[in-house]
């Protein structure tokens, strides 16, 4: 009866592991995600991730399969998906060199500091979120192409082929989908003054047939990136933006350009981090709080234990202060990187930390030098069989970002001006607090907490991790790290565990709902801490890839979206 039993539940474990499953995968098990040998792609959708392997059977490389993933997700996953957006890469290549790719979106030419107030000085409400003037200027097309230009294998054409029939023959809404388009059809046809195609009619199964982002990639992919930025795209989506009263010029798309980066890279333990630099907040913030909290004894604390979420949330506290004063375009303001990013000035940082009570966020602030994301977006991984290795995370800020849907193109439009600090000192979209260093100028790129992220240990590649989640996003993927490297998780495991966020203001941890245990929230409280389990139910849709010790792929898909590895 026993053999019995144990065999019904294999199989049960089976079917409900199908999300993670591929055809070509060698393994799939309880603790562990989808195992391959040679190539993985994870991302927000299916279709999106088999779209990327598939160009990498075809012999692309990590950089094809970058540009065919974030365009079968602008067609597949419009929520975060998009041609209309901007975003952020990191890489490794095959022989160990790193670097990054800056495809944010920037601020129109005609843009102002002050465009957003009123005249009393008091930000005007939802301008800087919705509708027209909360466009920046789109850099996806820019960003994907720069990085297939420099390193890609196939042609355009190729890469594309599959993501233009995924538009013209469609894809089936999930249930999440469906859920998520009804809660926004309101303001789609608020904004739009119409029924759009996505609309609260739309359930889980019906087959979405995208025609006109169909012809709109197969411009592009006919005559590159200057079809977006100066071709009959341009013009469409230039004379439509004007339309509803946007200050987005021809001049402003036709001057912009995706810009390479230098990444910050830093130590923890064994291991090499690399991630995003400025204009993200992502790998300053992850190095000083990881730098912060090194000394500490996490794995024997033990994993979400009471001393763990202190040492990590007083750590958090103090980069987020930082953050929202030093931080911002480095064309355009000067950032004391190698300060902020110190031994010395993160000891010092944490000196007044207790495990006796909380640190009051009155008496944090910034930190003395002398020497002066969303909710919403998107992030996957893909590492290719020639050993090279990326992390992305691309966005249109708030889901669906302004609302505004170019019908005869096809595609939503960001809103992520609001990511600047449309007057210092007050919270933007996602509650963070921005200073002078991230106000609005033209052709400035507004600050992130996009981070995408590589690991190495030992000199070899280790990790590819990143995740949606706005303000989140520099602590989930902080802590799907350290799940896995202190606290020996399973990559899917790892991205699976419930998180807690604090970003210094407002002063509380957001906690998973249902996720911790009710006496380690009464301990934490009665230390002085405040806990939300409402404002982030979800915190972060983690998706990762981690090389295992005899050389295999484990995809991690976070459970909390329609997140989905697949490999070969």
């Amino acid at each position: 009866m026993n053999r019995f039993l144990t065999l019904f539940i294999a199989i049960l474990i089976s079917f409900t592991s199908c999300k993670n499953e591929t055809t070509t995968s060698t393994s799939v098990s309880i603790n562990r995600g989808v195992i391959t040998e040679k190539a993985m792609v994870v991302s927000a959708r299916v279709e999106a991730s088999n779209i990327g392997v598939e160009i990498l059977k075809q012999g692309g490389n990590a950089f094809d399969a970058m540009m065919a993933t974030e365009m079968a997700l602008a067609v597949a996953y419009p929520y975060a998906g998009n041609l209309g957006g901007g975003g952020f890469l990191v890489y490794r290549l095959a022989d160990g060199s790193k670097g990054a790719l800056d495809y944010r979106e920037k601020a129109p030419l005609a843009s102002s500091k002050d465009m957003y107030l009123d005249k009393n000085g008091n930000i005007i409400k939802d301008k800087s979120t919705v509708g027209p003037m909360a466009v920046g200027i789109p850099g996806t097309i820019a960003g994907v192409f720069k990085a297939q230009k420099r390193f890609g294998k196939l042609d355009i054409a190729a890469i594309l082929k599959p993501v233009i029939e995924l538009a013209e023959k469609g894809y089936n809404i999930t249930k999440k989908q469906e859920v998520r388009i009804a809660e926004y059809d309101s303001i789609f046809k608020a904004v739009n003054g119409k029924e759009i195609l996505y609309n609260k009619n739309l359930k889980a199964g019906n087959t979405i047939i995208n025609t006109s982002l169909a012809e709109t990639l197969k411009r592009i992919s006919n005559n590159g990136r200057d079809e977006f930025y100066k071709g009959e795209t341009a013009k469409k989506l230039v004379t439509y933006l004007q339309s509803r009263g946007s200050i987005i010029t021809l001049e402003d798309l036709a001057k912009y350009e995706a810009k390479w980066r230098d990444p910050i890279s830093f130590q923890y333990d064994d291991l090499t981090i690399t991630s995003m630099s400025p204009p993200s907040s992502g790998g300053i913030c992850l190095n000083q709080i990881m730098t912060m909290i090194e000394p500490f004894d996490l794995k024997g604390f033990g994993h979400n234990s009471l001393k763990t979420i202190q040492v990590v949330v007083e750590a958090e506290k103090r980069a987020y202060a930082d953050r929202s004063f030093y931080l911002g375009d480095p064309d355009f303001v000067v950032i004391p990187v190698e300060t902020l990013i110190s031994d010395i000035y993160l000891t010092e940082r944490m000196q007044g930390f207790t495990y006796q009570n909380a640190t009051s966020v009155e008496d944090i602030s910034h930190g003395k030098i002398v020497s002066y994301e969303s909710d919403e977006t998107t992030h996957y991984s893909i590492v290719d069989p020639f050993g090279n290795a990326i992390a992305v995370t691309t966005t249109l800020n708030g889901g669906y970002g302004s609302k505004l849907y170019v019908e005869e193109l096809g595609f939503f439009l960001n809103n992520e001006m609001d990511d600047f600090s449309s007057k210092p000192g007050e919270p933007n979209y996602y509650g963070l607090i921005g200073a002078e260093a991230n106000s609005i100028a033209p052709e400035k790129r507004m600050l992130s907490s996009m981070t995408p992220t590589i690991v190495e240990k030992n000199g070899k590649f280790y990790m590819s991790v990143g995740t949606p989640g706005g303000s989140t996003i520099i602590t989930s993927v902080l802590q799907t790290i350290l799940n896995v490297h202190e606290f020996e998780l399973t990559m899917q495991e790892a991205v699976n565990a419930p998180r807690f966020h604090n970003q210094w203001l407002p002063d509380e941890i957001r906690m998973e709902p249902n996720s911790f245990d009710k006496n380690l929230k009464n301990q934490l409280e009665a230390l002085g801490y405040t806990i939300n389990e409402s404002r982030s139910p979800i915190i972060g849709i983690v998706d990762g890839i981690l090389m295992l010790e005899d050389g295999t792929l484990e995809g991690g898909a976070d459970k909390r979206g329609d997140d989905t590895a697949v490999g070969f």
